[in-house]
């Protein structure tokens, strides 16, 4: 791994050694609120790329950026690093190689992932266009259309879907208020500095 990454057993390791490291969870607001890592920030990426300035004036400690496979952490690091930020690391392969290596979480199991949203309407709109074309043959081509997609999204690291999905109502879940963050985040400067002094 580049020092730009950090797996999740490195992060388990500096979370048990460093309590000055901030955890940035850019997913969308319902995301976050099914499962994240406790004391982690919750910054959705378009929230971030807009208020990024502001944001790295209060980001003095080591930051670790966090998303659900690790593809929008690393949009984000890229967004911070135009304005100078070099203490940033992406967790690699985000939320789910986190919670696959043991790493506590606080769970809210009443909502589903991007990723799992993106999982069953891809299926479906496959597996309906596949059993309509016994029917009316053209409609495969439906089914050859969403595959085609995900190899795109696939080799491009993004996903026009998930984008589309987390644009309903049922994915906005918390919003974040930027405000509250920097206060949060000059807070906590302000607890390590005097943890420094002392």
């Amino acid at each position: 791994m580049t020092d730009s990454t950090i797996t999740p057993t490195e992060l388990q390791h500096l979370l048990s050694t460093d309590a000055e490291v901030h955890l940035i969870d850019v997913r969308t607001g319902a995301e976050y609120e099914s499962a994240h890592i406790p004391g982690s920030y919750h910054v959705p990426l378009d929230t971030l790329s807009e208020h990024r300035d502001e944001l790295t004036r209060h980001l003095e400690q080591p930051v670790v950026l966090i998303c659900q496979s690790g593809g929008r952490a690393t949009q984000a690091s890229e967004h911070l690093a135009e304005t100078g930020l070099s203490n940033v690391r992406v967790l690699v392969g985000g939320m789910g190689s986190w919670v696959a290596s043991g790493g506590q979480v606080n769970a809210n199991d009443a909502r589903w992932g991007l990723e799992r949203q993106v999982r069953l309407v891809a299926g479906s709109i496959v597996l309906t266009s596949v059993l309509a074309s016994t029917r009316y043959r053209p409609l495969a081509a439906v089914a050859g259309f969403i595959g085609a997609g995900l190899t795109f999204s696939a080799v491009t690291n993004t996903c026009g879907m998930a984008m589309l999905l987390s644009r309903l109502p049922y994915n906005k879940g918390a919003t974040c208020d930027v405000r509250d963050v920097i206060s949060e985040l000059t807070a906590a400067n302000e607890r390590a500095t005097a943890a420094r002094a002392s």
